[in-house]
């Protein structure tokens, strides 16, 4: 193997996985030993209902909780730690978001924006918020030759847009859109601009200041975090005027029995115990992440492997890429088809040569619509994958065709 941080990593070396490929890493990444041993660490030495007691073991469960808000805050310079809320994932996070500042704000004929290229959990919440206040939802589509959104489509965004909320990374075509770029316009337009993070942290350094986001959101799990562990970062004045999303514990500062108010920010969009085990171990993540694999190898390494996936795959016969021809843009994501073989059975007979990939509409159903395909095998690598892993690969699609019963 040609990796030597595979080693921090004990799923690879367990006797039960250790001859598996594991290409699904844009469903969750695998988690290195630092992570599992915080969360272990955590509830054998720290564990108590964190915010609550005033004891010195809710204390210590306390500090380790908010120690791990200000890491992930400083992990995408955010200016405040109070702007990061723990949530359970990216979907959670949007529809935080979609339920508290949409109903809020948006009115009848106002214009919701997002691209053809969303991952559901950017399309649901706001088709709900669109049919319940008669607001309209528009599309973005992309050029189908670069994969990217042209200025053109931009022009949608106008002055009767209240919110546009895009992927920054295709979780399909793997395309990193100009956020930066699309949140100027969104803002000269006086829209709300949320980013959807969940597929560019794992494989970008994100600087929320220069994005200028109002709202990011991404999953712990897709960046060698816990599952069950995500955040919403969102600009401070924004949240102190959004209503709470969930109400119960710990989210309020006064209660009677007619009313109640609120816990100052972050904590009014925290409501109930909260997974501080969780928080611990994304915590974890970020720092091995920051200090240890470092995004500059991160960037290099999906440089490498995907550009020698994508160039072994096209030799292949009859096999049909979705993403830009530009290797370097596919962030480790390499969505294909192949002719005669439905993505289903592309990934369980893969299945049975212990290569892991996924295969469906992978939660994008519009964007499958726009490209003209039901399903597709995905591909997805990581820092911790190796050349010799996807000579492994490509070896078994060549002769995938070959094992369904075609004649080449």
């Amino acid at each position: 193997m040609d990796n030597n941080f595979r080693k921090d990593f004990p799923f690879f070396s367990n006797n039960t996985n250790k001859d598996i490929v594991y290409f699904d890493n844009a469903a969750t990444t695998q988690r290195p030993k630092c992570v599992i041993d915080a969360i272990d660490n955590f509830y054998q030495l720290n564990n108590a209902n964190p915010l609550r007691g005033l004891y010195d073991l809710s204390v210590r469960a306390t500090d380790e909780y908010e120690k791990a808000r200000s890491i992930t805050a400083s992990f995408i310079n955010a200016p405040k730690t109070e702007e990061i809320i723990f949530t359970r994932n990216t979907t959670e996070s949007l529809n935080l978001i979609a339920y508290t500042w949409g109903f809020q704000n948006i009115q009848k004929d106002d214009e919701i924006v997002i691209s053809v290229m969303e991952h559901h959990s950017n399309i649901l919440p706001w088709q709900m918020i669109c049919k319940i206040k008669g607001a309209k939802l528009i599309f973005l589509e992309f050029d189908k030759e670069t994969y990217e959104i042209p200025e053109s489509e931009l022009l949608k965004i106008n002055n009767r847009t209240k919110i546009v909320s895009i992927a920054h990374t295709s979780n399909v075509i793997g395309i990193t859109n100009n956020v930066k770029h699309i949140g100027e316009i969104a803002h000269n337009n006086g829209a709300l601009f949320i980013v959807d993070g969940a597929q560019s942290i794992p494989h970008i350094k994100i600087n929320i200041q220069d994005i200028n986001a109002d709202f990011f959101a991404f999953s712990g799990h897709k960046i060698c975090g816990p599952m069950g562990c995500g955040v919403l970062f969102g600009k401070y004045d924004i949240l102190n005027n959004m209503n709470p999303f969930l109400r119960g514990g710990e989210m309020i500062e006064y209660v009677t029995r007619e009313n109640a108010t609120w816990a100052e920010i972050p904590h009014k969009f925290e409501a109930g115990t909260v997974n501080a085990a969780g928080a611990v171990g994304l915590a974890a993540a970020l720092e091995y992440i920051k200090n240890h694999v470092t995004y500059d190898y991160i960037e290099k390494k999906d440089k490498e492997l995907s550009k020698l996936l994508i160039e072994k795959l096209q030799i292949i016969p009859h096999v049909h890429i979705y993403g830009s021809k530009n290797t370097s843009l596919h962030n480790g994501i390499v969505s294909f088809t192949i002719d005669g073989v439905h993505p289903h059975d592309i990934a369980s007979i893969l299945d049975t040569e212990k290569i892991a990939i996924r295969a469906g509409h992978h939660c994008a159903q519009p964007l499958g619509q726009f490209l003209n395909v039901t399903s597709t095998a995905r591909a997805s690598l990581y820092f911790y994958n190796t050349e010799e892993e996807v000579e492994r690969f490509i070896k078994s699609v060549s002769k995938l065709r070959e094992w369904s019963g075609f004649k080449d």
